[in-house]
């Protein structure tokens, strides 16, 4: 009998506290949502891509009657998660029936050109498009880079924002044919790097190329550095520079359109050597030719002077010679 009364004690106490919860659901549901509270995440850069008002739009908008029980809380969730600034999304109630809605938003790698279109791309590799209400400053990227190309384009923007140096002088990025090219903020040139693999080598060779060489130049000087190569940097010259007329006028004639002097410098352990000019040899003195002895006689002259013709003859020929041959710079 006592069995009997314990186990119709735990029935009448389930039925009991189940009515209650179920009341209490009910009345849940029935109340009215008092506060909607958005919680922007924000890291290391702060983004407003994303408009509080537009957020809660969306709620009145999945919960016109303003209870509890009527908004749909996952549906809610995707429609923010679609949006294309939202990184992800959660949308959860507390006990006082208060809604909150956390959103991380998505923060821009850099910018890219591409067939005419300027779009964002995150650290993830993740394109979206630029908002009207918020715009961040970030490095643009220019010409037909690949999705599977972001994420490694990304990692080289991030390297160059923690370094103070490469972030004085690289502005933006370039892509022609296959090869990225760093722009500058001092001077006209631009810094190839070819591929994206072994970045910190390349960004520590032009480093050192400024330091020991470019520090003492003028920046207009040069219309290229190459840094695509192992352990080495090749530089173009400006053309239009005009200190560089007479270098170029004294180069060896190259067949192209625009003449360039292209010099190599090793980045090996020894320093990079500056380029110094030859000294030019001073003229020999000429001699005063000895006056003839009275007693010469006329055939002396005749063989002195055809010695002397033959000898203007080779001379000639010789520098004939030399004026035709050609070296090309490579």
């Amino acid at each position: 009998m006592k069995n009997k009364w314990r186990i119709l004690k735990i029935l009448v106490t389930v039925v009991l506290f189940g009515f209650l919860l179920s009341f209490s659901l009910k009345r849940f549901n029935d109340a009215k949502m008092e506060n909607v509270s958005i919680n922007m995440n924000q890291g290391k850069t702060p983004v407003y891509f994303v408009d509080e008002k537009d957020i809660k739009e969306l709620v009145k908008q999945y919960n016109p009657t303003r209870k509890i029980g009527d908004i749909n809380i996952p549906e809610l969730e995707k429609k923010i998660n679609l949006i294309p600034f939202v990184d992800s999304a959660n949308v959860y109630l507390n006990l006082n029936g208060n809604l909150n809605v956390d959103i991380k938003q998505r923060v821009p790698a850099f910018r890219l050109n591409k067939d005419g279109k300027d779009f964002y791309v995150d650290k993830k590799g993740v394109e979206f498009p630029i908002s009207k209400n918020f715009s961040l400053p970030s490095m643009l990227v220019m010409g037909d880079v690949k999705p599977s190309e972001y994420e490694a384009l990304g990692d080289l923007i991030e390297k160059i924002d923690k370094d103070d140096f490469s972030k004085k002088y690289f502005i933006g990025i370039t892509k022609e044919k296959e090869d990225y090219n760093l722009l500058t903020s001092d001077g006209n040139y631009k810094v190839e790097i070819g591929d994206l693999d072994n970045i910190d080598l390349k960004v520590r060779g032009f480093k050192t190329f400024v330091e020991k060489y470019l520090v003492d130049q003028n920046t207009q000087k040069y219309k290229k550095i190459s840094l695509k190569y192992d352990n080495q940097i090749v530089t173009t010259l400006n053309p239009y520079f005009k200190e560089n007329d007479s270098i170029l006028r004294n180069a060896p004639k190259i067949e192209t359109k625009k003449a360039e002097e292209t010099l190599t410098h090793n980045l090996a352990s020894t320093p990079v050597k500056k380029v110094v000019k030859e000294k030019k040899p001073e003229p020999k003195k000429e001699l005063k030719k000895a006056e003839p002895k009275k007693g010469t006689t006329k055939a002396k002259k005749t063989e002195a002077q055809k010695v002397s013709t033959k000898k203007k003859e080779t001379t000639s020929k010789t520098s004939d010679k030399k004026k035709k041959a050609k070296v090309v710079v490579e």
